[in-house]
């Protein structure tokens, strides 16, 4: 995320499209889920996660060989194929929660997460140090992220698979546009699209407008994204107990209000403080509503529909994640950076708007 966009500025045709390669990364994410979903209910989770591992080691090979051969259709190529291999990446929350019991199902979730933690420091770390390991510039942050799949493949090894039971094996007859009579589904579902979206449309877009629009140097923009992604992660720490304490509205509610409050911060500070405080409430917006949507997601559909419902809910978040990403590099540079924010209430309205309805969101998923 943070070398993508600023490799994009470097190598696009245009600065409108130097935020294609995280677009590309995104829709790579959105086309990767139903293979994913579709491959992990035939083979199981393990070998289909190691596939997709091996697949982002080739990714980050290509990418660093688009970048000597300065091939920006290429570098999108190489986007895309991580974002197909976080297809399956993200399928990892849900393989701990079936490994639990269902009480135990948002604790799971929220400790897979706090691996974020550790990604937020290494990740950006590794882009800007890797950045002049070789001629070719960020050549090394993707060599050095090639070795990170090789470790994580690794660790898969040892992981042991649940084995579903007989009722949960069989498939059900109910086709994908059922799973949408749950009001509870939909509220799931958006929470995590509206989440993602706002998430991936301002942070898509910070790197760029702090680097090259506020002159703001790149140590800078480093720290920020990393204070960013470790905001959206270490609520974990923390959320299984704020969900004993606290409704999943009520939690979807406090994520809403974290946002609102990184619109309002960037309305009057453009300063590299001001970004941090943007950005750190974003992070933790982004993680109540993800947690909570999918938190909420496993009452919503029948035994036997887990792959096909979880499915359905990351196809949609994430190509409305596409669609974010994509918009944010015409959005930034055709508007100031409030007016970019500004968007940002659509969204968030949408969502405000499904949990003021009487949605009956506890209600379990039926025959019906």
């Amino acid at each position: 995320m943070l070398v993508g966009s600023l490799v994009g500025v470097k190598l696009a045709p245009s600065a409108d499209w130097a935020t294609l390669p995280i677009a590309t990364m995104v829709i790579g994410a959105a086309l990767g889920i139903l293979p994913a979903t579709q491959g992990m209910q035939r083979f199981g989770r393990k070998p289909v996660f190691l596939f997709y591992l091996f697949l982002g080691l080739l990714s980050c090979l290509l990418a660093a060989y688009s970048l000597s051969v300065e091939s920006f259709v290429l570098f999108c190529v190489a986007s895309a194929m991580v974002g197909f291999t976080n297809a399956a990446v993200q399928q990892l929350r849900f393989a701990a929660m079936e490994s639990v019991s269902p009480e135990q199902g948002p604790t799971a979730a929220s400790l897979v997460m706090c691996g974020g933690i550790i990604a937020a420091f290494l990740g950006p770390e590794l882009a800007v140090q890797g950045r002049n390991w070789f001629a070719t510039e960020y050549a090394g942050s993707y060599l050095a992220t090639a070795v990170c799949f090789v470790v994580a493949a690794g660790l898969m090894m040892v992981f042991s698979e649940v084995k579903a039971s007989t009722a949960d094996v069989v498939e059900s007859r109910r086709s994908f546009l059922a799973l949408f009579g749950n009001p509870a589904f939909c509220l799931a579902l958006a929470s995590g699209a509206v989440g993602f979206v706002i998430m991936t449309f301002v942070m898509t877009a910070t790197p760029i407008s702090m680097h090259h629009h506020h002159g703001h140097s790149l140590i800078d923009t480093k720290w920020v994204i990393q204070s960013h992604i470790a905001a959206m992660f270490l609520p974990s720490l923390f959320t299984p107990w704020l969900f004993r304490r606290f409704s999943i509205k009520v939690m979807m509610v406090a994520g809403l209000v974290c946002y609102g409050l990184t619109v309002l911060v960037g309305m009057s500070h453009t300063s590299v403080s001001g970004f941090w405080v943007q950005l750190v409430l974003l992070g933790i917006g982004w993680n109540f509503l993800f947690v909570s949507g999918t938190a909420l997601l496993p009452s919503t559909y029948l035994p036997g529909e887990q792959f096909k419902a979880q499915g359905v809910n990351d196809v949609v978040v994430f190509s409305c994640q596409a669609v974010a990403s994509l918009s944010a590099g015409w959005a930034l540079t055709a508007s100031s950076w409030q007016t970019f924010l500004l968007i940002c209430l659509v969204p968030m309205a949408l969502l405000v708007i499904l949990l003021m309805l009487p949605s009956h969101s506890n209600r379990l998923a039926t025959n019906d």
